[in-house]
């Protein structure tokens, strides 16, 4: 970084190909968190064969990475604002490439399932860092940063699509393990790449304001409050919400958030500032990204049980028919940037969900016999439209924080993601009651209804949020603008 006494550098005002390696780079780190979400399902079976895992098992296998990426995400990205987004964004990848290292030496389902929690905390670390990264690279440049984030959002579209059918041909090819070891060259590539396209930070100048403070009773009750509460919701479906687990799972959950919210409004240097809550935009787009994720998780889930138990088609068909929702995220992850840059959030914002809304409403009249194609059009409909809408919101969470809280930002979105996720799965399952053909037409119809109702409310929820045109974020004048230019380089360690 240039002295207190130098003039900042010079905006960025085209896509350069260094601003391209960057993100790249990030992207390395999206795809192989969300590759590690769906590829491992493909392999349960023959990880119960191999390992003599149990149902119960098997079930950790999957959630342990859920669940360690859900609650420590938010500690990753306020990390990453104190030590360096690069930094913490490294540090993720090493952990990921070693737990991952690990899965695919397992010996039995306990070593195999801490493996897969510790592969979580490597992904908490980079998602939220790998964010921070790209706003920082874009230098507040507003149209920029909505072309960059469309293209880190269809990375991690792509591989989530890709996971299945990835899966599918290493199993058959190399056996079960091979899906935890292709994360090896990935993350060594992500992590060359780190150390040579991200810059390393300067020296911060002798009059810089010291670094803050990490505030650890507030990361140990945030880590509390989402443990209990996405254990809570994980353990739902098969326990009920009456079992006790579940019952007090809820219960800690909320008393550990109320205690974080009142430590929080009394220390000094909070770790997540409540007066970024209060920020119109920020709380808007948040609340947006939660009813984003709970509708599509808890849709794809039902949708598989359709298709598979009240259509009768084999894992494979079922698996073809979700090829339309990879096209639809990537077309329009891709032109969301060039919408953003010309119109705002605020607009693809509202009809990205409306499009989305739309897509769900045509599944509320749905039954065993409806047409195919019929049913295809809303799963061109719905990514089509959250994929217009997600760069916008990630877009809009970024320019709405000062460049030193892009971490902790992005963590309490993806955060908010996360949860909304395990809720959709869990409630939008139970709706189903079991793998009967008619249960399954009456919970998608009636998780349809719910998700189209609650696109409308995003929808309304966009509507709050400050449609910034393309251009510069605000910088402030004189020092507060040095230390705002500071605090920008702090976020690339």
């Amino acid at each position: 970084m240039t002295s207190s006494h130098s003039s900042p550098a010079p905006l960025p005002v085209h896509f350069t190909p260094a601003l391209a390696r960057v993100v790249a780079t990030v992207s390395v780190g999206f795809v192989v968190t969300q590759l590690d979400v769906t590829i491992v399902n493909i392999a349960l079976a023959r990880i119960a064969t191999d390992l003599h895992a149990s149902v119960a098992r098997l079930q950790w296998i999957v959630d342990a990475y859920t669940l360690a990426f859900a609650v420590l995400m938010l500690s990753g990205g306020v990390l990453g604002d104190r030590y360096g987004a690069r930094r913490l964004y490294a540090a993720g990848l090493v952990v990921f490439a070693l737990a991952s290292l690990a899965c695919g030496l397992a010996a039995d389902p306990n070593l195999l399932i801490a493996a897969r929690a510790l592969q979580g905390a490597g992904a908490a670390a980079m998602l939220p860092n790998s964010l921070a990264l790209l706003n920082a690279a874009c230098r507040h440049d507003r149209a920029l940063r909505a072309r960059a984030v469309g293209f880190w959002t269809a990375a991690g579209a792509i591989s989530i699509a890709a996971g299945p059918v990835a899966g599918g041909l290493l199993i058959a090819a190399f056996g079960w393990r091979s899906i935890f070891l292709v994360n090896l060259p990935l993350c060594a590539a992500g992590l060359v790449a780190t150390l040579r396209w991200i810059p390393a930070p300067r020296e911060a100048p002798a009059t810089q304001k010291p670094a803050r403070s990490l505030d650890v009773p507030g990361q140990l009750l945030a880590v509390i409050a989402l443990t209990a509460f996405t254990g809570a919701v994980i353990e739902w479906r098969p326990l009920g919400f009456a079992h006790w687990a579940v019952a007090g799972g809820f219960a800690l959950a909320f008393a550990a958030g109320v205690a974080f919210v009142a430590l929080e409004a009394r220390v000094r240097e909070p770790m997540v500032p409540l007066a970024m809550l209060r920020n119109r935009t920020f709380s808007a787009a948040v609340l947006f990204g939660l009813c984003v994720n709970l509708t599509y998780y808890g849709t794809v889930f039902v949708l598989a049980l359709y298709l598979q138990h009240a259509r009768g088609q084999t894992p494979l068909q079922a698996g073809l028919a979700f090829v339309p929702l990879t096209g639809g995220f990537l077309l329009s992850n891709l032109a969301s940037g060039h919408v953003v840059a010309r119109y705002g959030t605020r607009r693809p914002m509202i009809v990205g969900a409306l499009i989305a809304g739309a897509g769900y409403a045509l599944l509320i009249g749905v039954d065993a016999t409806t047409p195919l194609a019929f049913v295809l059009i809303a799963f061109l409909l719905i990514p089509s439209g959250m994929g217009l809408a997600v760069p916008a919101m990630t877009t809009a969470v970024l320019s709405s924080v000062e460049p030193a809280r892009a971490g902790t930002a992005s963590a309490l979105l993806n955060t908010a993601r996360q949860a909304g996720g395990a809720v959709g799965v869990a409630a939008f399952g139970a709706l189903t009651g079991g793998a009967q053909a008619a249960q399954v037409v009456f919970g998608l119809r009636a998780e349809a209804s719910i998700s189209t109702a609650i696109l409308l409310a995003a929808a309304l929820l966009a509507g709050l949020v400050k449609n910034d045109p393309a251009g510069k974020d605000p910088v402030p004048a004189g020092g507060e603008r040095r230390a705002a230019s500071q605090r920008g380089v702090e976020t690339s360690r």
